[in-house]
C-alpha cells in the first residue's frame, strides 16, 4: 500500500482560526469549544457558552460542520477531537481542520495528530517560550502521510469501532450512575417513599461508631517510577469513570510489598483529601473495582480510602459523601487550613445512616449491580483503549494491511 507526503493546507478544505478574539462569555447559549475541554482524543461537556444572538457576528471566519477535527494550538498543543455537532462556537487555541473530499478523511486525520508521529511533527513547529503553541504558517506546513482515501477509511474504521464502543460503555455508566443518583435522591433526601418526611425511627451514627476501615497510601522516597505498581493520587479521583490512564504514575514492587496501608481491593469509597484554594476545599470521590483500573493498584498520600467491609455500604456512602450537608461540612474543615484538606477525623465525625437501615439495606441491593456493571464497563474500556493505542501506530505507519 503507497503512503505520500501532503502539506497539511493542500489536502484541506477548510482551515477555521480564531486566535486574536475573545468572545464574550455567558451563563448559557451556545456551547464554547475551549482548549481546555479538548482531551485524549474527545470533548469533555462545555461549560462555557456565547449568546444565541453573538453567534453569527462572532463566527464570521467560518461555521464549523460535524466531523470536522478540532486541533488545540497552544496549552497544550495537539489536543485533537472530532465534532459530533455544528451548533458550537469556537474559542481561541482551537483551529477547525476539513480534509478535503475523496482526498483526506476527517477521522483518519484525527487519528494521525493522535499517534505519536503526528503530534511530533505539530511539537517540532512550535514556537515560544513561557507558552509555547505553533503558528498558523507553520500549521500549514505540517506532513501529513497517508495512504489512499479508501484506505484512510478502512483504518479510521478500525479505530473507530474500537472508541465507539468504549463511548457507548460511558453512556451506559452515565445512565447507570444517573438511575442510582435519582433513586437515591428519592429516598434519601426528598423521601418520596416515606411521604416526603424523614421516618423518626431511622438511626444515625458518627462513622467512628460504625466498623470500618480508613486509612491512605505513602510517597515513595524519591518520588514516583516510570513503571512498576501504579499508583493512585489526586488526579484519578473525580467520579466514576473519569480515570485518565496517561496520567499514570507508579511505585517499585518493592515498595509496593512493603506497605501496610492504602491497596485498593475493590469498591471501596476513595476520598481525594488536600488541595484546591486556600478556604476552599472541593471533596472528590469515586470507587474503583475489581479489575479497574488495574490488577494491582495502591493509595499515594493524597487519597484516604473508607471501607466498610459492605460494597453495598461503600456504593450508600457515595451517594451520601455528595449531599450538600456533607459537602458543606467537609469544605467548612478543609478550608481552614492553609493548605486546604481534610484528615481522618473530620471523615470518623462525620453523621451518618446507620448501614443496618433497611432502606440502606435495599438501596443497596439494588444500585450494586449497577456499580457492578460500571465497573465491568470501565475495565472493558481499559483493554479496548491498550487495543487501540497499540494498532495506532502500527496502523499509521502502514505495518498493518487493510
Amino acid at each position: 500500500m503507497e503512503w505520500n507526503d501532503y502539506r497539511l493546507i493542500d489536502v484541506l478544505d477548510a482551515l477555521i482560526d480564531y486566535r486574536g478574539k475573545t468572545p464574550k462569555k455567558c451563563n448559557s447559549g451556545v456551547p464554547l469549544i475551549t482548549a481546555k475541554i479538548i482531551k485524549n482524543g474527545t470533548i469533555d461537556t462545555p461549560t462555557e457558552f456565547i449568546a444565541f444572538e453573538d453567534y453569527d457576528a462572532w463566527m464570521v471566519r467560518g461555521f464549523p460542520e460535524v466531523g470536522d477535527v478540532v486541533l488545540t494550538t497552544e496549552a497544550p498543543l495537539g489536543e485533537v477531537a472530532q465534532l459530533q455537532s455544528k451548533d458550537i462556537a469556537l474559542a481561541q487555541r482551537v483551529v477547525t481542520l476539513r480534509g478535503k473530499k475523496g482526498i483526506l478523511d476527517n477521522t483518519f486525520l484525527k487519528y494521525f495528530f493522535l499517534s505519536h508521529e503526528g503530534h511530533q511533527r505539530l511539537v517540532a513547529r512550535e514556537t515560544g517560550t513561557t507558552v509555547t503553541g505553533i503558528k498558523q504558517s507553520e500549521l500549514r506546513d505540517v506532513l501529513i502521510t497517508c495512504p489512499s482515501y479508501q484506505a484512510q477509511r478502512r483504518i479510521a474504521a478500525i479505530l473507530s469501532s474500537l472508541d465507539d464502543k468504549i463511548e457507548n460503555n460511558n453512556r451506559i455508566n452515565r445512565n447507570l450512575e444517573a438511575q442510582a443518583q435519582a433513586l437515591f435522591k428519592s429516598w434519601f433526601v426528598d423521601f418520596e417513599p416515606f411521604g416526603g418526611t424523614m421516618p423518626e425511627d431511622w438511626k444515625f451514627d458518627d462513622i467512628s461508631n460504625i466498623p470500618h476501615v480508613l486509612e491512605t497510601g505513602r510517597r515513595p522516597k524519591g518520588g514516583a517510577v516510570e513503571s512498576g505498581v501504579p499508583s493512585i493520587g489526586a488526579e484519578h479521583i473525580k467520579g466514576m469513570g473519569t480515570y485518565d490512564f496517561s496520567k499514570t504514575k507508579y511505585i517499585t514492587e518493592d515498595y509496593a510489598r512493603s506497605m501496610k496501608s492504602g491497596k485498593i481491593n475493590g469498591y471501596e469509597l476513595l476520598i481525594y483529601k488536600d488541595g484546591g484554594k486556600p478556604g476552599y476545599f472541593i471533596p472528590n470521590f469515586t470507587i474503583y473495582g475489581e479489575g479497574y483500573p488495574f490488577e494491582e493498584c495502591y493509595l499515594n498520600e493524597h487519597v484516604l480510602k473508607l471501607d466498610f467491609s459492605s460494597k453495598a455500604y461503600n456504593i450508600f456512602c457515595y451517594f451520601y459523601f455528595q449531599t450538600q450537608e456533607v459537602m458543606n461540612y467537609l469544605n467548612a474543615q478543609g478550608g481552614k487550613a492553609a493548605i486546604p484538606g481534610i484528615n481522618k477525623s473530620d471523615i470518623v465525625n462525620i453523621n451518618i445512616l446507620n448501614p443496618e437501615n433497611e432502606a440502606v439495606v435495599q438501596f443497596g441491593k439494588i444500585v450494586l449491580p449497577y456499580f457492578t456493571k460500571i465497573l465491568r464497563n470501565l475495565a472493558e474500556n481499559k483493554r479496548l483503549a491498550t487495543l487501540r493505542d497499540t494498532l495506532l501506530p502500527k496502523l499509521m505507519k502502514g505495518e498493518i494491511e487493510v
